[in-house]
């Protein structure tokens, strides 16, 4: 049976799609952000303005969580995901990347509230399936994902990078 998500203390937010250039802002602001606390580098700073995001992530699919005028919280949901997931079939599943939350709105519960939001489109979408990965040096973000109800599928080298990759049916 799926758990279904507790919306009780969700922060009051504001949706849109399509909006890479917002994404980019709540990126780097957030990437700087892991950089000033003494953490190894989150994303590099080069690959997320709107035209490095653009290569890889389809411009319909950024999601922007919004709390009056402020940008807060982003994701991005694909299908396929032909780097991560390529041995998947299209339609089986959503795949998500570059979850962040902005700095200055942090420790409001918005990582909850974004992945409510990336499983209510995945099942909306139809599909089976919400699936993601994060690099095996982040055990925060992978402590938030098991909490959220996300299966540890492997653990792979991609693109040299080290992932462990996690599914949650919908």
């Amino acid at each position: 049976m799926t758990k279904q998500p507790d919306h009780s203390s969700a922060p009051v937010l504001r949706w849109t799609s399509g909006d890479p250039q917002a994404a980019a802002l709540i990126l780097q602001a957030t990437a700087r952000s892991v950089l000033a606390r003494g953490h190894e580098e989150l994303w590099p700073p080069d690959t997320l303005t709107v035209d490095a995001l653009a290569q890889d992530y389809p411009a319909d699919g950024w999601q922007v969580a919004w709390q009056g005028e402020a940008p807060v919280g982003c994701f991005v949901l694909m299908d396929p995901d032909p780097v991560f997931w390529a041995e998947k079939p299209r339609g089986e599943a959503l795949y998500l990347h570059k979850l962040a939350v902005h700095p200055q709105a942090q420790g409001q519960g918005l990582n909850r509230a974004l992945l409510d939001r990336a499983e209510e489109l995945t099942r909306a979408a139809g599909r089976r399936w919400l699936r993601l990965d994060t690099d095996v040096t982040r055990p925060k973000l992978q402590a938030l994902y098991t909490e959220f109800g996300f299966d540890t599928v492997d653990r792979q080298r991609v693109m040299g990078f080290e992932v462990f990759r996690y599914e949650k049916e919908v």
